[in-house]
């Protein structure tokens, strides 16, 4: 491919990145802000979840 054609399919690609990018960050906006009630229950059971994983194992002592 001659060097000419890969910068310009370079820069074609760029302004359609940008292009969705531009989408993405106008469709954020428009959303509504996470949280309330909902959002905040919802991140008590993730951090609930994670200290039951964490949890240390109970090691019994051993008789020999």
């Amino acid at each position: 491919m001659h060097t000419d054609v890969h910068l310009q399919l370079h820069a074609l690609r760029a302004a359609d990145l940008r292009t969705e990018a531009a989408r993405y960050r106008l469709a954020r906006a428009a959303a509504p802000a996470p949280g309330g009630l909902r959002g905040r229950l919802g991140w008590l059971l993730v951090e609930v979840g994670l200290r039951l994983v964490h949890r240390r194992p109970v090691h019994l002592a051993r008789i020999a």
